[in-house]
């Protein structure tokens, strides 16, 4: 990400704002992912991908706490028919939890309430620099905290164990599904309302019901269509307005 942004020449937050991406930076690509993959440990996947889709009902009562964002109905009704659309979706999974689920539950709970601070408070940081520098220092700083926490821990090692399978996944994760979608959200962040942008996580779990339907043949269900048919609807009521009479 560094690289990049110093080769396309991105403009850099001012030196005034670098401690505070710091810390942003490291609650949420560090912590949030610590907690996460913590949480993952003690309750289902099922059961962890509706505690995630709680981001927007999250982003949506900080913004409103902080003053950075109105709560409006509209906004409140998409938000909470697109985390309905994820409930039916995953119904099934919900009804099995494991011995101290909740204990899982709470830790991504918390995990989310990072990312919602995360959302809420990032947006003036990067119209002061630009989204590809901003990430580059809220990263880079997460990354250094993550790798203090693995040689503190002693988790570190397990690279030591990596296979080409595993350097390929971890590769793909770290270009795929970290650097390009992040630079994708926050360019999201830039252009319209923290709560807007989080809606769209409640896609998550359902994108990965169809993909494993795809990939390893789990049965695309009805409640998982119903579910995608409600995300969509409620983050379109959650992104338009109402038109004035």
């Amino acid at each position: 990400m560094l690289p990049t942004a110093f080769f396309l020449r991105s403009k850099f937050p001012p030196r005034q704002d670098l401690l505070s991406i710091a810390i942003l930076g490291f609650c949420f690509f560090g912590v949030f992912f610590v907690l996460y993959n913590v949480a993952v440990g003690f309750t289902t996947a099922a059961r962890a991908s509706l505690a995630l889709s709680t981001l927007p009902l999250q982003t949506m009562l900080i913004g409103a706490l902080l003053g950075s964002e109105q709560l409006t109905a509209r906004k409140t009704l998409g938000v909470c028919v697109a985390v309905f659309g994820v409930v039916a979706a995953l119904g099934a999974g919900l009804s099995s939890a494991p011995i101290g689920a909740w204990k899982g539950e709470l830790i991504m709970t918390g995990a989310v309430l990072c990312m919602a601070f995360y959302n809420v408070l990032s947006r003036p940081f990067i119209q002061r620099s630009s989204p590809l520098g901003f990430l580059a220092v809220g990263m880079g700083a997460g990354a250094i905290g993550l790798i203090i926490i693995g040689v503190l821990t002693g988790r570190v090692v397990i690279l030591t164990t990596f296979g080409p399978h595993q350097w390929w996944a971890g590769i793909y994760l770290g270009i795929g599904g970290g650097a390009l979608a992040f630079i994708l959200w926050v360019l999201a962040l830039q252009r319209t309302t923290p709560t807007r942008v989080a809606t769209t996580m409640t896609i998550n779990p359902i994108a990965a019901g169809l993909l494993a339907a795809h990939l390893i043949g789990e049965p695309v269900t009805p409640p998982l269509i119903a579910g995608l048919i409600a995300v969509f609807i409620g983050i379109w009521i959650a992104a338009t307005e109402a038109r004035a009479a």
